[in-house]
C-alpha cells in the first residue's frame, strides 16, 4: 500500500446517519470527497443540500429516510438496507439530546435519548456490521463525546448513552477485528451545531466553556473529517476500539 491509497475510498460505499446538517454533514462530504459513494440517513428526508454536495464531490448518493425513536422493523430495514448494496463504512452520527436537572428528568425524555443514541445505533451497527464480517472486511465509527469521558452538566441521560457507545465500540471491536472490521469512535470535543446552541447562546456557560479549549475556539464540524476520514480508510487498518478525540485539547486541561 502506498502513501497516496491510505486515505483513498473509491470504490467504497458509507453510510451516514443523521446525514442531513451538522458532523453529520460534513462527514458526509468530506468521505465523498476521499472517494466514497454515500448513503445519506435523515428522520425527515430533507437531504437535498447534503445530496448535492456530495454530487458536487462527484460521487453517487441514496436517501434513507428513517426515524430512529422508532425501534419497531429497524432491524429488519436496515438488514434490507445492507442486503441491497454493500456497505463498506457505517457512521453512527445520529443523536439527540435533552437538557435539565436530573432531578427533574422526565422518564420519556431518557428513554428518547437511549433510545436513540444507543438502542437504534447498536441495531444498525449489527444489521450492517452482519454483511461486513461475512466479507471480511468494513469500518464501523460511532460519534462519541466528551461527554463519553465526563459527566457534564445538567444531561445525564445523554452522558450515559456517550458512555455506553465507547463501551459498545470497545466490545464490538473484540469480537469483529479478527474478521476484518475495524470498530472505533471518534469523541468531537464542543462543536459548533444545533445541539450545543443552547450553550453558545448562554452568556455564562459559553466563556467559560471556551476559556478551558487549549485552541480557544469551538470546534466546526469540517475539523472532524480529517479524524472521520482516516478511521473509514486503509490507513487504520490495525486500529480497534479507539476512541479518537478531536477537542482542540479539552481533555488534556
Amino acid at each position: 500500500m502506498t502513501a497516496g491509497t491510505l486515505f483513498d475510498l473509491s470504490g467504497r460505499t458509507a453510510l451516514v446517519t443523521g446525514a442531513r446538517t451538522g458532523i453529520g454533514r460534513a462527514i458526509a462530504v468530506g468521505l465523498a470527497e476521499a472517494g466514497a459513494d454515500v448513503i445519506l440517513h435523515g428522520h425527515r428526508g430533507d437531504l437535498e443540500d447534503v445530496e448535492a454536495a456530495v454530487r458536487a464531490a462527484g460521487r453517487r448518493t441514496r436517501r434513507w429516510v428513517r426515524d430512529l425513536s422508532d425501534l419497531d422493523g429497524l432491524a429488519e430495514e436496515a438488514h434490507a438496507l445492507a442486503d441491497a448494496a454493500p456497505i463498506d463504512i457505517l457512521v453512527n452520527n445520529a443523536g439527540i439530546i435533552r437538557r435539565g436537572p436530573a432531578v427533574d428528568a422526565q422518564e420519556a425524555d431518557w428513554r428518547a435519548v437511549l433510545t436513540v443514541n444507543l438502542d437504534a445505533a447498536f441495531i444498525v451497527t449489527r444489521a450492517v456490521g452482519a454483511r461486513m464480517l461475512a466479507r471480511r472486511s468494513g469500518k464501523i465509527i460511532t460519534i462519541a463525546s466528551m461527554l463519553s469521558f465526563q459527566g457534564g452538566l445538567n444531561v445525564a441521560g445523554y452522558t450515559a448513552s456517550k458512555h455506553a457507545v465507547v463501551g459498545m465500540t470497545k466490545a464490538l471491536a473484540n469480537e469483529w477485528a479478527p474478521y476484518g472490521v475495524q470498530v472505533n469512535a471518534l469523541a468531537p470535543g464542543y462543536i459548533a451545531t444545533d445541539n450545543t446552541a443552547a450553550l453558545r447562546a448562554d452568556a455564562d456557560r459559553e466563556p467559560q466553556i471556551r476559556a478551558r479549549i487549549p485552541a480557544s475556539r469551538w470546534g466546526t464540524p469540517e475539523d472532524l473529517v480529517g479524524a472521520a476520514v482516516f478511521l473509514a480508510a486503509p490507513a487504520s487498518d490495525y486500529v480497534c476500539g479507539h476512541v479518537l478525540a478531536v477537542d482542540g485539547g479539552w481533555l488534556t486541561r
